[in-house]
């Protein structure tokens, strides 16, 4: 075994971004959802949906997305305290994303030129993409009474990007695969169709928007403002998912590779430290022929640190002649 100390010429950074799919079990697109009566029951029902790829009698059911519904005045949910308005799980809901997503308390959802108060989120499960969701790569079904609508975002319609607090943001519009069928791709009467944040893996959906007419570009979604159990707009935005039966989104994720270059000149490493090649007794190289005409063969680079702990091997594919006469070049990946 022999050393070398790399020089910082060695060393390359790259940066890849990988694209792959969202869904579990390599699934490209939803067509069928699930919900679990265990958690719609539960107490947590009131807040979310958790929204699977199968029954709960199958083994093999995971978790895809939630769904939430949240409005600043806590309508479409039952009061904390009957005696304190506009506290209940809809503006619970309502002020979490505001604090998670605008980073300001204070501050309301501005759905293009639409001031909105009221939302349906979709939050994608994080074990369902690595570091974000792809822009471009959303479509997403919906069908009520006044039809159906697709929608996408409009990343591929936008100069530059913008940023809500540190989120990137890209306004949801009536489309596929990044762009606007036509125009903004708004309604008519209530902005876009929502926001979508790649990197919180979250979907805002404008819920004035959807429960419009479909002459506003609008589906006629059913959603309440009484104070009744807030699982009937959760349910009524589910059987939308439902009815539209096609969700398909991608996920991104940077690869970070260190690339280090091992160059093994003419001079170097051609004699080997085999201890069956010296003499125990004189110190001597036994054979003649590895005195002036010696040979080895790479099979392994090792990287250590100055304080020779070894950190990385790598192993060649097959062995490499080495000799006075050749010189080599070996590039060593490290993906992290």
């Amino acid at each position: 075994m022999s050393f070398k100390r790399l020089e910082t010429d060695d060393f390359v950074i790259s940066a890849d971004a990988i694209t792959g799919v969202c869904w579990d079990k390599g699934v490209t697109t939803l067509t069928t959802f699930f919900t679990s009566s265990t958690q719609a029951a539960a107490s947590s029902g009131d807040y979310y949906l958790n929204i699977q790829d199968g029954p709960d009698s199958s083994t093999s059911e995971s978790v895809q997305f939630a769904i939430a519904y949240g409005n600043k005045l806590g309508s479409g949910s039952v009061p904390f305290n009957s005696g304190v308005t506009g506290k209940s799980p809809s503006s619970t809901t309502y002020g979490q994303y505001r604090t998670m997503v605008n980073e300001d308390e204070n501050t309301d959802f501005a759905f293009g030129d639409y001031t909105g108060t009221e939302f349906f989120a979709i939050s994608i499960d994080r074990a369902r993409y690595k570091e974000s969701l792809f822009p471009g790569s959303l479509n997403l079904h919906l069908s009520a009474s006044e039809g159906e609508v697709v929608l996408t975002d409009n990343s591929k319609d936008v100069a530059s990007t913008t940023f809500v607090g540190s989120n990137r943001l890209f306004q949801i519009v009536s489309g596929s695969d990044g762009s606007a069928y036509s125009g903004t791709g708004y309604t008519s009467d209530s902005g876009s169709y929502g926001w979508f944040l790649p990197d919180t893996g979250l979907i805002l959906l404008n819920a004035m928007a959807l429960s419009g007419s479909a002459a506003a570009g609008g589906i006629g979604l059913s959603v309440t403002r009484a104070n009744s159990s807030n699982l009937t707009n959760l349910e009524n935005f589910y059987n939308a998912l439902v009815e539209g039966a096609n969700f398909q989104i991608n996920s991104q994720e940077t690869i970070t590779s260190d690339f280090v270059f091992v160059r093994p000149r003419s001079s170097e490493f051609n004699y080997s430290e085999n201890p069956s090649f010296i003499s125990g007794s004189t110190g001597e190289v036994i054979y003649n022929d590895f005195i002036n005409n010696p040979q080895t063969f790479v099979t392994t680079v090792g990287l250590y640190n100055d304080t020779n702990d070894l950190l990385a091997v790598a192993k060649l594919s097959k062995p490499l002649i080495k000799d006075f006469t050749k010189e080599s070049l070996i590039r060593v990946k490290l993906d992290f």
